[in-house]
């Protein structure tokens, strides 16, 4: 049993009945508690109760009160004796007073099934399937309304599509895109061109209502969920981003609505304090089993995570974003009842979700042979969260900010906090932690707020040493900062496509007197992945025109960085595929289609380097397969049939030698000759990149011996996966775990 502080299942004596049975619909248990004005327990009453006075012709509804219906011999138990309670099985909720007979609250079981409309969902019910349509109608109305008869026509039970209030959802300064991580830009710029209007929403609902087939959305912020309210919506999908937003889930639970919410992003901890939330406020809610990435890979789906699941929350379901459907199939033997896929017209259309979606075929087949999986595989230890999740959870999470202005030694409360996209800084379930503390600095409006401002464990910058060169990854905005803070060798700009437009000589003032390295976009407008080894001319050409920009921003660079005679330019040059690797001869096909754009690129006064690859990159959180720049023997070939080097990333080599079976000692000795340029960072299994130096399982001690004495000269950055949030404690860090290593 658990104990709800809920009022909602209290109704005072004087209440006419019409009024109780409105909120008998919001309760599972169909069961009101009947109290006075001072809250003492007075009695109970059920619809049952009620629909036997209607027959019985003693109840009109707008006449009568409860009190005057109400069971008088009402179970309950004392508040210092929950623990000692015997139940009676066939009673679901139970009033928990106090001495004096007034109410406190009551003690429930969590239901095994809920109500969305006309359907039941449970592990009783047939399979809820949804199709989630989100924005893949890519801001087309007509689009949405093809796709809603499509699903009807493949007899799934739901359309389920996504609402944002941009405005409120982010803060000013993201929305303005000063200098925001490249992955929010990206997904601002596609969500203001994607998303369907208010008017558009309702009207699908109404078409929906008309078709005979559920619809559902995803409401992202308050101001989304009061214009649902307005369509008389039958529930609400809460996305992975707001599983931890508990100022958002009490906003859903005020609508008395059944909700459906995915975990995907967060830990097992963060999992069950929203389902103890949950439960205290008495929300009828199933829970999603979900890798927030697009499209997952196999080995982060962890499928038997639902046999864990179930311990926390009896309703339970499964969001996949693979690839195929035979492990969303599989998930109903594992206890899944409600089964939600992404659904689309054309899976190679623009936009984030089309990779991760099936189309009307296969969302068919889905459908047909959801009962037929028996076995799945995956694991039940306690979730984590994927590499491509951290990058998504960032990108679409929320954070913790300040909603003004807040001077140093400013005690903490909660008008000074707001929750803010995007999830770079402190959670929301942590909002508590915050409250009371003193500020250890100032904070402008909107800045995030860290681990370091409520605890001591902080690392500032400071001076390092190393014999080879180093430096720190830097965008414009940042440079000068973080320049100021320690005493780097050189600097590696990372670039969005966004900043190419801008004017750098607005950030760096001068000439200075450092190197300075150039790190090209991966991702440039309109969705369009960097890709020199294209088998579409378009595309491929549309790329080498994007390097010729990178190129003349790099040959400008050079008049503000004098010392810097030929600037590197480090860049993932393509070859990746989308559901499967190539095979050796198509990648020998590529490999020409890259030398010859590499031919068109090549300049006297810049150097193009290829960085070394992972088997499975995160292409801004979903997986893709990389196919060049990645096999030890190939690199080795083509750097010398190209004459090219290379930007040696240490994570991304680490799991390439994880997924084949190679040392990764023996392969950096091999490719040393080639090697102009370093990006450190540990690693971990085959997906997991860019972490912290210590927190993988690369051995730093005999790594850096070997490149000490194979290529003593190229230059060094930590590559950090967000490590330059809060001043770049990332990037301190690593490096002063590598001073610890004695890397010179």
């Amino acid at each position: 049993m658990i104990f709800v502080e809920t009022q909602k299942y209290f109704v005072q004596s004087s209440v006419l009945v019409e009024k109780a049975l409105e909120s008998l619909t919001h309760i599972h248990e169909k069961t009101l508690f009947v109290i006075d004005q001072n809250g003492k327990l007075l009695g109970s009453i059920t619809d049952s109760d009620i629909r036997r006075g209607l027959i019985e012709s003693r109840v009109t509804p707008n006449k009568t009160k409860v009190i005057e219906v109400c069971n008088t011999d009402c179970k309950s138990i004392k508040e210092n004796n929950i623990s000692k309670a015997i139940f009676d099985p066939r009673y679901k909720v139970y009033p928990v007073i106090k001495s004096n007979g007034s109410v406190v609250g009551v003690l429930r079981n969590p239901p095994n099934d809920m109500v969305i409309g006309n359907h039941t969902v449970g592990p009783d019910a047939r399979t809820f399937i949804i199709a989630e349509i989100g924005n893949n109608h890519n801001g087309c109305f007509d689009r949405a309304k093809e796709m809603v008869d499509l699903a009807k026509k493949a007899a799934v039970d739901c359309v389920k599509f996504q609402m944002r209030d941009l405005q409120s959802l982010y803060r000013e300064k993201t929305l303005k895109k000063t200098g925001e991580d490249l992955a929010t830009e990206y997904v601002l710029d596609l969500l203001e061109k994607i998303e369907l209007t208010v008017d558009e929403h309702f009207k699908l609902k109404e078409y929906c209502d008309n078709l005979g087939i559920l619809y559902l959305c995803t409401a992202w912020d308050e101001v989304s969920i009061e214009n649902l309210e307005e369509f008389g919506v039958k529930g609400y999908k809460v996305s992975s981003a707001d599983l931890t937003n508990i100022p958002l889930l009490e906003k859903f639970h005020d609508t008395y609505k059944p909700l459906i919410l995915s975990t995907g992003m967060s830990t097992q901890e963060e999992i069950k304090f929203s389902v103890e939330y949950l439960n205290r406020l008495g929300t009828s809610f199933a829970l999603l089993h979900c890798n927030s990435t697009y499209p997952a890979p196999l080995d982060d789906i962890n499928l038997n995570y639902l046999n864990t699941l179930k311990n926390i929350h009896p309703i339970i379901g499964y969001s996949g974003h693979e690839r195929g459907i035979a492990v969303s199939q599989a998930a109903i033997a594992l206890g899944a009842c409600i089964i939600e896929r992404h659904f689309t017209l054309d899976r190679t259309m623009e936009g984030p979700d089309h990779a991760a979606s099936l189309e009307f075929e296969e969302f068919s087949l889905l459908v047909e042979g959801v009962r037929e999986i028996e076995i799945a595989l995956g694991s039940s230890n306690a979730k984590s969260v994927s590499q491509g999740e951290l990058i998504n959870r960032e990108n679409l999470g929320k954070s913790i900010v300040a909603k003004t202005a807040i001077k140093k030694g400013t005690i903490l409360k909660r008008h000074h906090l707001n929750i803010k996209s995007p999830g770079q800084g402190l959670s929301p379930q942590k909002i508590q932690n915050i409250i009371g503390k003193v500020a250890k600095r100032d904070f402008e409006k909107e800045d995030y707020f860290f681990e370091s401002d409520i605890n001591d464990d902080a690392i500032n910058a400071r001076e390092y040493k190393f014999s080879r060169p180093w430096g720190i990854p830097v965008r414009y905005h940042d440079f000068q900062k973080f320049k100021d803070i320690s005493n780097p060798d050189l600097v590696e700009f990372h670039l969005s496509y966004s900043d190419m437009n801008l004017e750098f000589s607005n950030f760096i003032h001068g000439p200075q007197t450092m190197d300075f390295v150039v790190h090209a976009p991966e991702l440039f407008k309109d969705s369009h992945l960097l890709d020199l080894a294209s088998l579409s001319e378009v595309y491929r050409e549309n790329s080498i025109n994007e390097m010729r920009k990178i190129i003349h921003i790099t040959q400008n660079l050079k008049e503000l960085f004098p010392k810097t005679k030929k600037p590197l330019i480090v860049t993932n040059i393509g070859g990746f595929t989308m559901d499967s690797p190539l095979t050796e001869k198509e990648r020998v096909k590529r490999y020409s289609l890259f030398a010859d754009s590499l031919k068109q690129l090549r300049s006297n006064d810049v150097e193009i380097i290829a960085q070394t690859m992972a088997p499975f990159p995160w292409h801004f959180g979903g997986q893709r397969y990389q196919n060049l720049f990645l096999h030890l023997d190939e690199i080795i070939k083509y750097c010398k049939v190209l004459e090219l080097n290379i930007c040696l990333d240490i994570s991304h080599s680490y799991l390439y030698c994880n997924e084949f079976n190679k040392n990764l000692i023996e392969y950096v000795e091999a490719v040393s000759p080639f090697v102009k340029h370093i990006h450190f960072g540990d690693g971990d299994g085959t997906n997991g990149e860019g972490l912290q130096i210590g927190e993988g399982t690369i051995n730093f001690d005999s790594l850096i011996k070997t490149l000490d004495k194979y290529c003593p000269d190229a230059s060094f950055i930590p590559e950090i996966w967000q490590g330059h949030k809060n001043q770049g404690i990332g990037f301190w860090k690593a490096l002063e775990m590598l001073e610890d290593f004695q890397l010179s």
